[in-house]
C-alpha cells in the first residue's frame, strides 16, 4: 500500500488499526424513514440537518463516518477534528426496470472532486449475485475495475460495499440458505487484485434470525456450528482487510454476529456501522425536533457505539497485520 493510503487508512481506524466507523450515507431510506416519523414528506433541509447531528454528536465515539456528497458535506464540516471521511460515489438505489441491478455513479463527482472535497477514503456499493447472467456480472467487475483505477490514479483508498442477492429468491428463509455461498464468492471475487480494492465492507455471511438459538419463532436453516464455520470461510476467503456493514440489524443483533465471528477466528478488521446506531433516534428528531435529536444521539446512541466499540476491542483484528507499506 503506498504511503498516502496507509496514512490515509490510519486516519479511519482506532489507535488499535481497527476501523470503528459510522455510516450515514443513506439518502433514499432515510427520506422515507425521517417521512414516516413526522408523518410528512421529508425535505432536503430535515435530510441535512439529520446528517450534522449524528456527525457532531457521534463523531466524538467513532473512529471515522461515512457520509455521501448529496447531502452530507455540511455534516463533514461539524464532526469531530481528527474524525476521517469516507464519502460515497454511487447514486442511491438502484435502476429497478432493467434487470441486475446495474451501478451507477453520481454524475457530478470524481474522485478527484470527492479527495478536493475532503473525502479521505471513497466508497462504492455493488450490488452483486456471482451466479447470475455473465453479461452482467462482467459488466459489474469491468465497473468496479474502473472505479479501482480511478482510486489508484488519486491514491486514496478504495472501500467497496458488497451486497449481494437473488433476485429469483423472494422469501427471506430460502434467501438464508444461499446467502452464506453468494457472500463468500463475492469476496472471494473482489478480493482479486486487479480491483485495487483497499478494504472490502461485506455482509456476514448468515442471517441471524435463521440461527439455531437466535431463530425466534423461525425455522433454522443454520446450526450455531454452521454459522460459526461460515464466519470462517469467509475470513479465509480474502486476504483483504474487510469489515462488516450492520444491514439493518438491531444493534444488539450486530453485536452478536461480531462475537460470532470472533468465535470462528475470523479474522475482520472493523464495522461501518450505520442505522443499528442511530435509526431509532429519527423519531425524536423527526417528530420533536432537533435538540430532542441530540439527545437521543447523546443517550442511546452513545450507549450503542460504545457497546459496540467493547465488542470490537474483544472481537476485531488490525488491518494493519495485513497490509504492508511501500
Amino acid at each position: 500500500m503506498t504511503p498516502k493510503k496507509y496514512a490515509a487508512l490510519e486516519k479511519m481506524s482506532n489507535n488499535d488499526g481497527v476501523i470503528a466507523a459510522l455510516a450515514i450515507d443513506q439518502r433514499g431510506s432515510l427520506k422515507k424513514m425521517l417521512a414516516a416519523a413526522s408523518g410528512k414528506p421529508a425535505n432536503e433541509h430535515d435530510i441535512v440537518e439529520f446528517k450534522k447531528v449524528i456527525s457532531k454528536e457521534l463523531t466524538p465515539y467513532a473512529s471515522s463516518i461515512l457520509l455521501d456528497p448529496e447531502y452530507g458535506l455540511p455534516a463533514a464540516k461539524v464532526r469531530t477534528d481528527g474524525s476521517g471521511l469516507l464519502v460515497s460515489y454511487e447514486k442511491t438505489g438502484y435502476d429497478t426496470t432493467e434487470a441486475g441491478r446495474m451501478p451507477d455513479l453520481i454524475p457530478e463527482w470524481s474522485v478527484r472532486r470527492l479527495k478536493e472535497a475532503g473525502a479521505d477514503s471513497i466508497k462504492f456499493l455493488l450490488y452483486f449475485d456471482p451466479d447470475e447472467d455473465k453479461t452482467i456480472v462482467d459488466h459489474k467487475e469491468a465497473f468496479v475495475e474502473r472505479i479501482g483505477s480511478e482510486c489508484a490514479a488519486e491514491d486514496i483508498p478504495l472501500f467497496v460495499e458488497l451486497v449481494t442477492y437473488d433476485d429469483s429468491i423472494s422469501d427471506v428463509a430460502e434467501y438464508a440458505k444461499v446467502k452464506p455461498h453468494k457472500v463468500i464468492e463475492t469476496m472471494r471475487e473482489f478480493s482479486k487484485p486487479e480491483y485495487k480494492i483497499d478494504v472490502l465492507k461485506v455482509e456476514v455471511p448468515i442471517n441471524l434470525d435463521y440461527v439455531e438459538g437466535f431463530n425466534g419463532d423461525n425455522k433454522a436453516v443454520y446450526t450455531k456450528e454452521e454459522a460459526v464455520k461460515y464466519f470462517k470461510e469467509q475470513s479465509d476467503a480474502t486476504d483483504k482487510p474487510y469489515i462488516f456493514l450492520s444491514a439493518g440489524v438491531t444493534a444488539e443483533a450486530f453485536r452478536t454476529e461480531l462475537k460470532m465471528a470472533k468465535e470462528a477466528g475470523a479474522k475482520f478488521n472493523g464495522v461501518l456501522c450505520g442505522r443499528a446506531t442511530w435509526r431509532n433516534g429519527v423519531v425524536p428528531f423527526a417528530k420533536d425536533g432537533e435538540e430532542a435529536g441530540k439527545k437521543w444521539m447523546n443517550t442511546e446512541g452513545k450507549k450503542n457505539i460504545d457497546e459496540l466499540n467493547e465488542v470490537l476491542a474483544e472481537t476485531a483484528t488490525s488491518w494493519k497485520d495485513k497490509v504492508s507499506k511501500d
